[in-house]
């Protein structure tokens, strides 16, 4: 009974959540004119009114199916759970993408309980693209299931790595880049963390390395590229975090961490 029950939540979330990220994404596809920007960190790291307009619409949608549960948003919509639920909410992962018009912006949606993420979805419009896993329960594409690739050696893998918004660390990270360059196949910058860690998932780049994440970047990506087979960690095999996140399939894996540790 209480597996059946797990079950019928797994099912009640995840369809709630692939739901409100699809009427997100009409609603971030419906561009404006003009945009309303708020700096946070630096003039790098801003959001605009489609972002906090996004999570209006995530955090009320989700408390109007489930009151109870708790909230963690990237521009403030947080509020404790009395239900054991908490969901992790990216609104626009990507805004540089989104404000320039390029493609690879999403939707981020997490929900985790006491033991961790429970379940992830991520939804990009213009990849046509949804993303979706469960704890234990595999990692899909549009409903097909995906598993990531089997590189093994530097040479034959695609990375795909994200710069911090800090000046200093951004020299660092160049010439981390420059060291690493000649030894893989190439590099993509793609612009958006859930995305690069579903592409992993997927098996569209055989590795992903960056700093500088939170947790709304890394809660529904991580899972879905877990359950493709990836192992998603911090250096040397640390918890991934803000300090560094390493995906890729296995062998790669421990290349990476090696060589980025």
């Amino acid at each position: 009974m209480k597996q059946s029950s797990q079950l019928a939540l797994v099912n009640e979330l995840l369809e709630l959540a692939e739901g409100i990220a699809q009427r997100a994404g009409e609603m971030l596809s419906i561009r404006p004119e003009n945009f309303d920007i708020n700096e946070k960190s630096s003039a790098r790291d801003f959001a605009t009114h489609m972002d906090h307009a996004s999570e209006k619409l995530i955090v009320a949608e989700i408390l109007a199916a489930r009151c109870d549960d708790g909230i963690i948003g990237e521009e403030g919509a947080n509020r404790e759970s009395k239900s054991g639920i908490t969901w992790v909410i990216d609104p626009i992962d990507g805004t540089v993408n989104y404000f320039y018009n390029l493609p690879g912006w999403n939707i981020s949606i997490a929900a985790k309980d006491s033991q961790g993420v429970l379940i992830g979805i991520v939804y990009a419009p213009t990849l046509n693209s949804l993303w979706h896993a469960s704890r234990g329960g595999g990692a899909f594409l549009n409903g097909r299931p995906i598993h990531v690739s089997n590189a093994r050696v530097l040479e034959d893998s695609l990375l795909a790595t994200g710069f911090s918004y800090d000046v200093a660390e951004r020299v660092r990270q160049g010439e981390q880049i420059a060291a690493l360059i000649p030894r893989v196949r190439d590099i993509r910058r793609l612009g958006a963390a859930a995305v690069d860690l579903c592409h992993v998932a997927s098996g569209s780049l055989d590795g992903y390395f960056e700093t500088g994440l939170k947790e709304w970047d890394l809660a529904a990506g991580g899972l879905i590229a877990r359950e493709a087979g990836a192992l998603v960690s911090g250096r040397k095999g640390s918890p991934a975090g803000e300090a560094m996140v390493i995906a890729a399939g296995p062998a790669l894996h421990a290349l990476l961490t090696e060589e980025i540790g």
